[in-house]
């Protein structure tokens, strides 16, 4: 009996995968070493270096294992991430971490956007005169600056996966300059041992707890990206491993930059404000010039390669006919729209911090689960034709798991839970232990589920 299809998929078989090792492990480097990255720093810097630095570490490893285990799946299966989904959710199911994926991409290219965007401004201001963004009549030049990212990522994203490695390969050599060059003034500004004993004001400083969380948000969003790459690679260490080490490197580095650089200027100009924590007026204040800034444009464009090619893979998930490269310019379009929130709404720090925490609260169970499916209950085990088959395998209950959904309604629910339980708030964060407690209720119930059927069968 032939089934009706839900939509077509298309694997990549190994013969046509290009991506090398190198390529693997520059994209993943070029993800995190950006100006996002760096404010990230910055805004953990009210933790204190010391306690900042444990939980990079700690969030990082952490969170890129689950990369790893998740750019497996997309080597293994040479399906994109959101597809994936299909066989834990289900065919329509997935529609739910296709949504999730698609407004954390946008949102991430929007504050990346916006990042550029105010370096762009202080290159007009040094070029022209013209207002810098946070002073009188500085949204102009921050629009432009807009305006300007928003074209370059949409050249940069036209050519699709092969854009995002031309601009990883070219990228990756400028960011490993600016970040030595960086590092270099930083530590001729302040020495390490000031850096290690500054502690933020009481009224804005971070417990470890809520700089865990804030780390988590924007580490597990790349898992949700990692099939989507991956599944261009023929090779299982470049998928896995060095997946791992990219992203890890990229994250240390800029990450400790951007800390040292905050708490440097903090220290510098005996004052803390993290909504300066942006890279642009970090340079300024450290007299790192017009050439800084044109390399933080340049690490701007790297990372939306990587968060738009994500975004547009979510999109064409949810709309079968829709091709990928409309569905980047697509992404590309609304990540420019978001990037004005910040102007009307509140500043760019309050924008940044609702944003992560919206983030770790749905991502964190949506990724437990769809890693729990595959390595846990299918022991890798997914089937190609299935993946479009109505009444097949993943169809589940008119295309939805419920097992799955309620999983992952209920890791929401502990998440926003443990967030008002001081202690776990406080000291290890509510992310990694509401992303374990989902893990454990989908991996029970999806058991149970399965011995029901097969005794049922018997």
């Amino acid at each position: 009996m032939k089934h009706k299809q839900f939509g077509k998929v298309t694997a990549v078989p190994m013969a046509e995968r290009a991506m090398t090792n190198w390529d693997m492990f520059a994209t993943w480097i070029g993800a995190n070493a950006n100006n996002g990255t760096w404010y990230i720093g910055g805004v953990i810097a009210a933790a204190g270096m010391l306690t900042a630095s444990t939980t990079l570490i700690i969030t990082g490893v952490l969170s890129y294992i689950l990369l790893a285990l998740a750019s497996y799946m997309g080597y293994k299966t040479g399906l994109p991430a959101m597809v994936l989904t299909r066989a834990s959710f289900g065919l329509r199911g997935s529609f739910i971490p296709s949504i999730i994926n698609l407004v954390q991409f946008i949102g991430w290219a929007a504050a990346n956007t916006f990042i550029a965007a105010i370096s762009i401004s202080v290159i007009f201001k040094d070029l022209f005169g013209w207002a810098v963004y946070g002073s009188k009549g500085g949204n102009f030049g921050l629009i432009l600056g807009i305006v300007i990212m928003s074209i370059l990522h949409l050249i940069s994203i036209s050519l699709g996966e092969k854009s995002v490695r031309m601009i990883e390969r070219v990228g990756i050599i400028l960011v490993f300059i600016f970040v030595i060059w960086e590092t270099v003034v930083v530590l001729k500004t302040v020495s390490l041992q000031d850096i290690m004993q500054w502690h933020a004001p009481a009224k804005v400083a971070m417990t470890s707890g809520a700089a865990v969380d804030v780390l988590a948000a924007f580490n597990l969003a790349w898992v949700t990206a990692a099939a989507d790459f991956s599944r261009f690679t023929p090779k299982k260490q470049a998928a896995t491993t060095l997946s791992f080490l990219g992203a890890n490197i990229g994250l240390f580095w800029f990450t400790f930059v951007g800390l040292m650089a905050t708490i440097a200027t903090a220290i510098t100009l005996n004052a803390f404000d993290p909504n300066n924590s942006d890279p642009s007026t970090i340079a300024s204040k450290l007299g790192l010039g017009s050439l800084a800034l044109v390399v933080i444009i340049i690490t701007s464009t790297t990372a939306n390669a990587v968060n738009l090619m994500a975004a547009g893979s979510a999109l064409t998930n949810m709309f079968h006919k829709l091709r990928l490269t409309p569905a980047l310019w697509l992404v590309t379009i609304g990540a420019t729209i978001v990037s004005f929130i910040p102007l009307v709404v509140a500043s760019f720090l309050d924008s940044f911090i609702v944003f992560l925490d919206a983030i770790g609260m749905f991502l964190g169970p949506e990724i437990a689960v769809f890693l729990v499916d595959f390595f846990l209950v299918r022991k890798g085990a997914y089937v190609f034709d299935e993946f479009t088959k109505i009444d097949g395998a993943y169809w589940y209950n008119k295309g939805v798991n419920w097992v799955a959904i309620i999983a992952w309604v209920l890791g929401v629910s502990l998440y926003f839970g443990l967030k008002k339980i001081s202690f776990i708030a406080d000291t290890i964060g509510a992310t990694f232990v509401s992303m374990a407690l989902t893990a454990a209720i989908y991996y029970v119930a999806a058991q149970f589920i399965m011995n029901s059927k097969r005794g049922t069968q018997v």
